[in-house]
């Protein structure tokens, strides 16, 4: 799953999910508006879907529900603010070595240009970002 923005007719990447991941825009999902990213399913797919009500009923009916969705947003807050912090603090070419290292299996199954948005440069520079690091091997 790919997790972008529209911004001038231009998609940028912002995360991507892989097998057994939950999946959810959360800034639409938890004060039920619309959203203004988009999800997309990058291949063919399972997705076990629970409306927001139902979210509800289940924290409030199972006996650690809550405590089971303290820890999963938890876990969404803390990857969000490393990847906002590594637009600031890391080279592209850094961030692609992650992306690489926490989506090894993902990187022959998505394409280069949404790798490059999501590392946040052209394909061109990815390309070149690439290169160097073959190179370094």
């Amino acid at each position: 799953m790919r997790y972008y923005i529209n911004h001038d007719g231009e998609e940028k990447t912002y995360a991507f999910s892989q097998e057994n991941d939950y999946v959810c825009n959360y800034e639409s999902f938890i004060p039920q508006q619309p959203s203004t990213k988009v999800i997309q399913a990058l291949e063919d797919c399972d997705i076990l879907v629970i409306s927001y009500d139902d979210l509800q009923l289940f924290y409030a009916d199972v006996h650690e529900g809550e405590r089971f969705g303290r820890i999963a947003i938890g876990a969404v807050f803390i990857q969000l603010l490393k990847d906002i912090s590594s637009f600031y603090t890391e080279t592209p070419e850094l961030r692609y070595e992650r992306f690489i290292k926490n989506h090894a299996d993902l990187q022959q199954r998505i394409s280069q240009y949404h790798i490059a948005s999501f590392v946040g440069v052209k394909p061109q520079s990815l390309s070149r970002i690439r290169k160097r690091i073959s190179m370094q091997i």
